[in-house]
């Protein structure tokens, strides 16, 4: 890198699940000037529309506004706090969760901001999870494995409820009058793109992992036709077609948007990207082998790899998806942050909540400490966690949680640390997974905020039998987002060049306890066998629980619909 940009600077903005965040980044050497983070104001709606009227189990939206109000206070208040010049700003990059997507207008306004559709619940944005659509995806792989579509195996045999196809397909037929009226249906990443720059595009990683983009096409009209005749034309009247790679520069920032941001109107915008796919090169990793787990409130876990393998129950492997010129693999847990946030908020005594107060610490600090001081074992539980479904290996929304071992004299740490240890056997199974099918795994790195627990990260080394490498930046995929604006305004040739400067690693911070893996891997044996037992159809209880919870307008599925449909580990 020359001395003359050494004064430039790119800006990343990662949407997250409850906040979006901006980084100002330094291009020379990927140092954060500032950053800052601006709540969304509606946050996840889950219970009532902003109008007031209630809604069905499995739904997530969020309200297109928030995204925007992320662009008018949290970019302008990190230059702020930056010090850095706007003048010396030469581009911006966003990623988002995934997949999150709108019905818009042809103009890209989304319906939930007409008059006549404000109270329409699917007018509004669908979140990643998002899973009411679950009874669709059953459907979208049923078909798809009649007719022996070619691009279901690059999905692990099985689409989630979370992904494209299956939430544009909830709206066709639940309210086909909000499907009439979109002229586009669109992920949330392009959106935001095409409100920074007038112009309107689709980047490959979405359309690759989160729509069943393979080989140069999405699936053929027979398929759509198959699932719904007036979903034939879905692609064609619903999508643009034409994809924006990965690095490219979408177009220039508009006056709207620089009035917004307080950037310099014209300055590059970068392609959209996902969060954890966009992580990848904050991580300094462009080579197979290496697993980066983007864990906060899911877990997105992404590896790359020089051969294409078929590996049941992962999320999706896309060629150049993450880096060009290797195959990128996607697996991911649907619960993690949020599975220790739910504890904590809705189970743990108010006495570790008052202690908290008094010290001045939150209720997670409390519980990580007292927890800590326990070996492996020695609670006597063990977990699964799918409070949230479970995303990798099983593909499945309907399964829910368990807590194995309780007596009397459990207490409020050791159920924090068993779930915990749940979530790293989860980690575990998917990377034995990928080395069942040919995808090596020899190291993994962590990003996202979850790193911060030190008892978690010691756990998951000790689990996994890995070393764990830290990602220092406290904004991975924002960070990696400045990364790819920095390609996108040509201070760089390609992602990888990009990434060996800019990006922030920390290598083998925690290495296992060889103590402690002999314990895990006789308990991991026991959650493998919990796993498979819930899991793969054994005993259904889960899902017909599910079934009697839910109202008869929820349309449940069909347990024995689901479990027949799991792929298997080895």
């Amino acid at each position: 890198m020359s001395d003359p940009l050494k004064e430039l600077y790119t800006i990343g903005v990662d949407y997250g699940t409850e906040s979006g965040r901006a980084v100002v980044v330094r291009v020379r050497d990927g140092q954060e000037m500032a950053s800052a983070v601006t709540p969304y104001p509606h946050g996840v709606i889950d219970h009532q529309l902003p109008t007031g009227e209630d809604l069905p189990a499995d739904w997530a939206l969020q309200h297109p506004d928030d995204y925007l109000e992320v662009l008018r206070k949290a970019v302008p208040e990190a230059l702020k706090l930056s010090g850095v010049n706007a003048e010396d700003v030469v581009g911006i990059g966003i990623d988002f969760t995934a997949c999150t997507m709108l019905p818009t207008t042809q103009e890209g306004t989304p319906l939930c901001f007409l008059p006549e559709l404000k109270s329409e619940k699917h007018a509004f944005v669908k979140l990643w999870k998002h899973h009411a659509a679950q009874p669709h995806a059953d459907r979208i792989n049923e078909t798809a494995a009649r007719m022996g579509e070619k691009w279901l195996p690059r999905y692990g045999f099985k689409i989630s409820s979370e992904w494209f196809f299956a939430k544009a397909l909830q709206i066709l037929e639940e309210a086909p009058e909000v499907y009439e009226a979109a002229d586009r249906l669109i992920e949330a990443a392009d959106w935001v793109v095409w409100q920074l720059t007038g112009v309107e595009t689709r980047n490959t990683c979405t359309a690759g992992y989160k729509a069943m983009y393979q080989d140069g096409h999405f699936p053929s009209r027979e398929y759509f036709a198959a699932l719904n005749p007036e979903f034939a034309d879905v692609v064609s009247e619903k999508m643009l077609t034409e994809l924006s790679p990965l690095g490219g520069k979408a177009g220039t920032l508009s006056a709207q948007a620089a009035q917004w941001t307080g950037l310099k109107e014209g300055i590059a915008v970068a392609v959209a990207n996902v969060d954890a796919h966009v992580a990848v090169p904050a991580a300094t990793v462009t080579e197979p082998g290496q697993m980066v787990a983007i864990m906060g409130t899911s877990t997105c876990h992404m590896l790359l790899g020089d051969k294409l393998k078929e590996v049941p129950g992962m999320c999706g492997v896309v060629d150049g998806g993450i880096i060009p010129g290797l195959y990128g693999y996607e697996a991911g847990q649907s619960g993690v942050g949020d599975i220790f946030g739910w504890f904590v908020k809705h189970a743990v005594p108010a006495s570790y909540h008052e202690q908290a107060q008094v010290e001045h610490v939150s209720v997670h600090q409390i519980l990580e400490r007292e927890a800590a001081q326990q070996k492996p074992g020695e609670h006597g539980l063990i977990a699964l966690d799918w409070l949230n479904g479970n995303r990798s290996n099983l593909v499945d929304a309907n399964l829910s949680g368990l807590i194995l071992g309780l007596t009397l004299h459990t207490r409020a740490p050791d159920i924090y640390r068993a779930l915990i240890e749940a979530t790293a056997y989860g980690t575990r199974a998917i990377i034995d997974n990928f080395r069942q099918h040919g995808v090596p795994v020899t190291e993994l790195i962590i990003a996202g905020g979850l790193k911060k627990n030190k008892m978690l990260m010691q756990i998951y080394a000790d689990v996994t039998e890995l070393p764990l490498s830290i990602v220092t930046s406290e904004q991975g995929p924002a960070l990696g987002s400045a990364i790819h604006a920095a390609v996108a305004a040509g201070l760089y040739e390609d992602i990888r060049a990009a990434a060996k400067v800019m990006g922030r690693l920390e290598k083998n911070v925690y290495i296992p306890n060889p103590e402690n893996v002999r314990v895990y891997r006789e308990l991991y044996k026991e959650y493998i066998t919990l796993h498979d037992h819930f899991g793969r159809g054994l005993n259904n209880v889960m899902k017909r629980l599910k079934k009697l919870s839910q109202t008869e307008d929820s349309e449940p599925t069909e347990p024995e619909e689901v479990a027949h449909a799991a792929p298997t580990l080895a």
